[in-house]
């Protein structure tokens, strides 16, 4: 529920009519917005009542003159975290950070705000700590409230102080068609170069008409999946009509991707694990379209589609994972702008202005350049589509892991620099062993020791796996040791010796679980673990002669289980109880390199692949009822 509670600021000068009047809109748009009036309460005892009934408030000016929509999305924040309604001004006090807001430093400031809030209930102590304050915003972000910013965009909002201004802001507001803006303002504003141009440009009708329809977003996330399973199924036949049909329904499918979320944002229509399974959808159809197009080309004949498909599975979620992590460290960093402030030396401090003013500069080829090296979403299903209609599954395959592959190096050397300069540390605020994915033998055993340097530690363990993959990978096309060691996969001591090995990173590894992951870059540990678990994997798949689909399958599953992990901290889903369940990544890594070592590695993965997919999906139902409760 949210209250919501009309004050008065200071300065305005309106005829009494003419304030009743605005009064009388205001109440309406608020309740319209879906929040409950409350009059003649000080704002401390309505703190303390929206704090004790689990409720948000709702702080509007008396002199606000705006469409109702903006109260509207100020109380409908996705994630459920503190908003400020807030317009562009480049002589403003504050300053937008990835759609934050923070104090701005004499001279940055980029926006100005217009006297309007809500409070999460979260936030709601900080609130009545400064409740006194005559600046309530300044205060709350003293204290370390990062709201999110909502803008008017193509919407009108102002304060007004007399009689003319208020003439000037009704005359304003009647000219823009409200809903119509509405729809617009559904659209991601930074989005993609493909997604901006080839979907974002009439995907709003798709848009209108599923809200006509009545259809929510997770139905229309739904017939995202259906579309691109469909397009798998089309890959894996191979056939050079079935591929262009494929490409086809692959981009329809990516249209329907972004119709749930513009739908969400255009209906308000919001839930913790709605966003959750739009992140889990969007990577599992993605995963599945690498799965039909390597099963089409070894239909034909083609050699090594599957290696690629397991490369891409790899390379993409530990690409996601750094992704989210430095999301993290960036909101974090923007969360202490003071520290910031003095991190304004050395080449990371030069690369982070440099993005600043690449991003103010939208359209420019600069602006997309950036957009476009980063291998976004939209980029690698256009490059999908389109290679697909032309060539085979292979030659997608590898256009994808080449590409994927220099997006990597840009970011995370682009990303560490700035990491460097920043100053502040993410992995340390949240509960580490969780977003490790560690297992009871670390938490119980080998973290006690509380000992070693987390990253340098998960980096040699995946630099290690990623040595055991090349070793036997190179082994099974009939490479030789010079020593004269059989190393043909699946046979003679050295193999086994190598594969056997990993016991000894994983120890490692465990005793630093306990450590403070405090480190500059140290927000790159969860990327490097699950690099490691998956090449650990690959790895156990060429010893043991294991059918590469399995592989992928094993793959699959975990990728899902990580991005669970991740999704519900990006989305503001509930944690579940089954954060630290299915063995961790630790003896997940044993039980896999022990049963290749035995000879059951095909078993072994299958088995692993069916208890970690059961759980993942056992916990989502279990969570997702929870969440709707009958």
């Amino acid at each position: 529920m949210t209250l919501a509670l009309l004050y008065s600021p200071a300065g305005t000068a309106l005829a009494p009519t003419d304030a009743a009047q605005l009064t009388g809109e205001l109440e309406e748009a608020l309740r319209k917005a879906g929040a409950s009036v409350v009059a003649s309460a000080s704002l401390g005892d309505l703190v303390r009542q929206a704090r004790d009934n689990g409720d948000q408030l709702l702080l509007c000016p008396d002199n606000l003159v705006a469409h109702p929509s903006l109260l509207w999305t100020l109380a409908t924040e996705p994630a459920g975290r503190s908003s400020v309604l807030v317009m562009a001004d480049p002589a403003g006090d504050l300053k937008e950070d990835r759609g934050r807001i923070v104090p701005a430093t004499p001279g940055s400031g980029t926006t100005r705000f217009l006297g309007a809030m809500c409070i999460a209930p979260a936030d709601l102590p900080l609130l009545e700590k400064v409740a006194d304050q005559p600046d309530l915003l300044a205060a709350l972000l003293d204290d370390g409230l990062v709201p999110i910013a909502v803008r008017p965009r193509t919407l009108r909002a102002a304060q007004v102080h007399t009689p003319a201004e208020l003439a000037a802001a009704r005359k304003s507001v009647a000219a823009v068609d409200e809903d119509a803006a509405r729809l617009r303002l559904a659209v991601k504003e930074q989005d993609d170069f493909f997604t901006t141009y080839a979907v974002s440009s009439w995907s709003p009708l798709v848009t209108k008409a599923a809200a006509r329809l009545r259809l929510t977003p997770t139905g229309v996330t739904g017939l995202s999946v259906l579309f691109a399973v469909a397009a798998a199924l089309s890959f894996w036949q191979a056939s050079r009509p079935l591929m262009i049909l494929g490409g086809i329904l692959l981009y329809l499918g990516f249209v329907l991707d972004c119709v749930d979320g513009q739908l969400a944002r255009y209906t308000r229509n919001f839930d913790a694990f709605g966003g959750w399974l739009d992140t889990m959808a969007d990577r599992a159809k993605e995963y599945a379209v690498y799965a039909g197009l390597a099963a089409g080309a070894d239909r034909i004949g083609l050699p090594y589609a599957w290696p690629l498909a397991i490369t891409a599975i790899v390379l993409q979620t530990a690409r996601h994972m750094t992704d989210t992590w430095y999301g993290a460290l960036h909101d974090e960093a923007s969360a202490r702008p003071a520290q910031q402030a003095a991190a304004t030396a050395g080449v990371g401090a030069r690369l982070t202005a440099a993005s600043v003013k690449a991003q103010s500069q939208r359209g420019s080829l600069i602006y997309w350049a950036k957009k476009i090296v980063v291998f976004p979403i939209g980029e690698r299903w256009a490059l999908m589509s389109v290679l697909a209609a032309f060539f085979n599954g292979r030659v997608v395959l590898g256009a994808v892991v080449g590409f994927g592959l220099l997006a990597a190096a840009y970011t995370l050397a682009l990303r560490s620099l700035r990491a460097l300069s920043m100053r502040v540390a993410v992995l340390n605020t949240v509960d580490t062993m969780r977003h490790r994915d560690d297992g009871p033998l670390v938490r119980s055993v080998l973290s006690r020791a509380g000992v070693g340097h987390p990253l340098p530690l998960a980096a040699l363990f995946a630099v290690y796996a990623l040595a055991t993959v090349a070793l036997l990978g190179a082994a099974a096309s009939g490479w030789s040791w010079a020593s004269g060691l059989d190393w043909a996969a699946g046979s003679g001591s050295g193999g086994a010796w190598l594969l056997g090995l990993v016991a000894v990173p994983v120890v490692l590894c465990g005793l630093a679980a306990r450590s403070r992951h405090g480190g500059a870059l140290d927000w790159l540990v969860p990327s490097a673990l699950r690099a490691a678990e998956y090449l650990v994997v690959v790895a156990a798949g060429i010893y043991g002669s294991v059918p590469p689909p399995v592989t992928f399958l094993l793959l699959f599953v975990l990728a899902l289980r990580h991005y669970d992990l991740t999704a519900r901290m990006e989305k503001g889903a509930p944690a579940s109880v089954a954060g630290g369940a299915i063995l961790g990544w630790d003896g997940r890594t044993l039980l896999l390199v022990a049963a290749a070592l035995l000879g059951f590695a095909t078993a072994g993965t299958a088995v692993l692949a069916a208890l970690v997919g059961g759980a993942f999906a056992a916990t989502a139902i279990r969570d997702w009822r929870a969440s709707h409760p009958s």
